[in-house]
């Protein structure tokens, strides 16, 4: 089966994450920063203090954000994954174009977006599966609050990530600005993004998206 054969979503969602990691590329750059924060992002305060705070009941203090550095290795220690990422971009249709099918077991990264462990979301996508097998984000929908993702990275730092939810997404009804936009301003996050719901062998493409978001918690070496 081709890549183009077996589709993690179409339509909202193709649509929608290519605009959100257009509107990250601006933000990033410094581009219309007031109008791209309050559009990407949840409802905030104001108070840049929040950023160190925890999020929620249990979970660590956010860590500072991290240089820019290149990706290459994703561990979930949860779910025994050990996974190589490279560099994406978009595809024909305008979405974070995710690994080929003959390499279920690699995570991408959308490249001209945010590092891992820098300030900002950064984007990393995988297949759930595959014609025959499961992929490397097959059990993603298992990760549960307080879980760790860790991801190395060319400067020779770990960037740790603390998870703070899971979701499963109907693209009938997918705001992509709001999943994928920084939550907190200040904060280095990470959002893993899969398949989900139920295929539909007439469309080829699955019914919702599972989204992890995380943020930097920790750092070593």
């Amino acid at each position: 089966m081709s890549e183009h054969e077996r589709s993690c979503g179409t339509g909202r969602l193709l649509v929608g994450v290519a605009w959100v990691v257009l509107l990250l590329g601006l933000w990033q750059w410094g581009s219309v920063v007031t109008d791209v924060r309050q559009g990407i992002s949840t409802p905030m305060t104001g108070d840049m203090a929040a950023a160190g705070r925890p999020p929620g009941p249990g979970l660590p203090s956010a860590l500072p954000p991290l240089r820019q550095a290149v990706p290459l290795r994703v561990d979930i220690p949860g779910l025994g994954v050990q996974a190589p990422v490279v560099a994406r971009g978009l595809d024909a249709r305008g979405a974070v174009d995710p690994p080929p099918y003959d390499q279920p077991g690699v995570v991408g990264w959308y490249q001209t977006g945010v590092a891992p462990g820098a300030e900002g979301t950064a984007l990393f996508v995988g297949h759930v599966d595959t014609e025959t097998k499961p992929a490397v984000f097959y059990r993603l929908g298992e990760l549960r609050r307080g879980a760790k993702v860790r991801v190395a990275r060319d400067d020779g730092r770990i960037a740790e990530f603390t998870v703070e939810d899971v979701k499963m997404l109907s693209r009938d009804t997918f705001d992509a600005r709001q999943e994928y936009g920084t939550r907190e301003p200040g904060r280095a996050e990470l959002r893993l993004i899969t398949c989900g719901g139920t295929y539909d062998a007439g469309s080829k493409a699955y019914s919702a998206n599972v989204v992890v978001s995380a943020y930097l918690t920790g750092s070593g070496s």
